[in-house]
């Protein structure tokens, strides 16, 4: 399982409110991949939004991320998005009670 962290700088004057309609806007795209496991739409202070992913495999992450997801970014937002891949050993969730290691599913805790 790889996790993937995309960053951007948002244009002056975006508002919350507008960074959270175009993240609905993305919504239906994300959830008809099936290679994404989960994504955490995620913004800063400085008016910066992250993307927080959760992938099946590296290579979906940078399919996904590819060269016509940045030319959308420059369009929309006129930056060059940062990306980040990091091996996700465990995922807690409390809200469910599990925590997962990569793709097998449930494990308990040591």
């Amino acid at each position: 399982m790889i996790a993937e962290m995309v960053m951007f700088q948002l244009p002056a004057g975006m508002s919350r409110d507008d960074v959270l309609a175009a993240a609905y806007d993305t919504v239906p795209g994300w959830q008809a991949n099936g290679d994404l496991l989960r994504k955490h739409y995620l913004l800063d202070e400085d008016n910066r939004t992250y993307g927080f992913y959760l992938w099946r495999s590296r290579e979906a992450a940078e399919r996904a991320h590819g060269s016509e997801f940045r030319q959308r970014v420059r369009e929309r937002f006129g930056c060059e998005p940062s990306i980040s891949y990091y091996d996700a050993l465990l995922v807690l969730d409390n809200l469910n009670g599990e925590v997962s290691e990569d793709l097998g599913g449930p494990v308990s805790a040591p």
